[in-house]
Order: structure tokens, then sequence, then C-alpha cells
């Protein structure tokens, strides 16, 4: 399952998310929330587990500092969407992605990620011309 599209939520007064409909059937159990770059990423246990093996990897392959590795479970929270779909998002994640009551969940493909409207409008900005330039130089064909 490729996760796509932006969709304009809100967290609650306890900083809960409302998963949007179409992705909460693939978080009906356990899932993984973490700091990504300047976001907030989630990930299904399947795709998390994926992201760390291929981080791990990069680290036995000297393209990545042992420390990332080191730093993806501290800074990582599993959890379980409620019966409603909502995730909890802790103070520490909504701090480092700047999240208020506002924000965008984005399809990353592999993940969500959950952002701050305004940051995510500046990264979008250049999101879409990048995408061109990769399709013409014949990427993903």
């Amino acid at each position: 399952m490729a996760f796509v599209g932006t969709h304009e939520h809100s967290l609650d007064v306890k900083g809960r998310l409302v998963l949007p409909a179409k992705f909460r059937s693939h978080f009906s159990g356990d899932a993984y929330l973490t700091m990504y770059a300047g976001c907030i990423a989630l990930w299904t246990p399947e795709s998390f587990d994926a992201m760390a093996a291929r981080l791990k990897e990069q680290v036995r392959n000297g393209e990545v500092e042992a420390q990332a590795y080191r730093a993806l479970a501290p800074s990582s929270e599993l959890v379980r969407p409620d019966a409603q779909g909502r995730v909890m998002i802790s103070e520490r994640l909504r701090e480092h992605a700047s999240l208020e009551h506002e924000v965008a969940v984005c399809g990353a493909l592999d993940r969500i990620e959950i952002w701050n409207p305004t940051r995510w409008a500046v990264v979008a900005q250049g999101l879409n011309q990048s995408l061109a330039d990769a399709f013409l130089d014949g990427a993903g064909i």
C-alpha cells in the first residue's frame, strides 16, 4: 500500500490525531511514530522494520553514522490507534515538528508524514518542480 494525498486535520486538546479514513485500515494494530526531517513520520510495523533494516545496512556500509541508528529507538514511539482511529502524539514529538492545533497529514508512499501546515507549505512549493525534474531525467520509469 502506498500512502498518497494530503489531508488537513487537527489535533485535539490531548494531542490526538484522527487518521484520515483512507489510511485507518492500515493502522488497525500497532504503529510507530518517529522524528523525521521537520515533521513526524507514522509507519506501519512492516515499513518501520524495513526502514530500520535499511538504516542498519547504511551504518554497516559506512554511509551513515552509527549514532543515527542508535538514536532511532529512543526517538520513536509505539502507538495503537483507538476505536475512533486516533493516535496520541506525545508532547516531545509535537514540539519536534512544531505541531499545534492544525496539521497537514501527507502520504509519503511508505509512511505518513505529519507536518505543521506552515512548514509543509514551504516544503511543498519545491516538491512539484523536483518531481517534474526527476521524471524528465527518467526517474521512476
